[in-house]
């Protein structure tokens, strides 16, 4: 043989036929449609817990809240009294000085919507939508609540 035929030769050989190409893309396929789902389940549940955790945290500084100011914020006030002092009524005689999250604004859930808060003083109910950003649901998509007894 001469140079020239090898050349072909070896430029024939060096790349994947249609074929193959079309089985390992067959197989990645595959293994994203077997994997996929849980992968997305898991990330979804890992949104839950993450704003279940938060929750409970936000839970815990309103209850330092109230031992600095004698009740909690109250629906109006909001959990942004958490952030900057309230400047309505009912006040904050003893209110932290930096406030009582190192955030600037109320913080959000995993799916960066507002928590509800609801308190007439005494006793408070944080709740997240979920996933689904609706009331009610099931599973995953359930409501998120955390109140002043848990």
């Amino acid at each position: 043989m001469n140079n020239q035929t090898e050349r072909k030769k070896i430029r024939s050989d060096a790349g994947f036929s249609l074929i193959e190409l079309m089985i390992v893309i067959g197989i990645l396929g595959l293994l994203i449609g077997l994997v996929g789902p849980k992968l997305i389940d898991n990330f979804t549940k890992a949104k839950v817990e993450t704003t279940r955790v938060n929750m409970k945290n936000i839970s815990n500084t309103l209850k330092q809240y109230k031992l600095d100011c004698g009740q909690y914020p109250n629906t109006n006030q909001g959990l942004d009294a958490l952030v900057t002092k309230p400047t309505s009524e009912p006040g904050c005689k003893n209110y932290a000085p930096n406030g009582y999250l190192d955030k600037k604004s109320a913080p959000k859930d995993a799916w960066d919507m507002d928590y509800l808060y609801t308190s007439d003083g005494s006793a408070f109910e944080i709740k997240s939508y979920g996933e689904d950003k609706k009331e009610g649901g099931s599973d995953y998509k359930a409501d998120i609540v955390v109140t002043d007894q848990d």
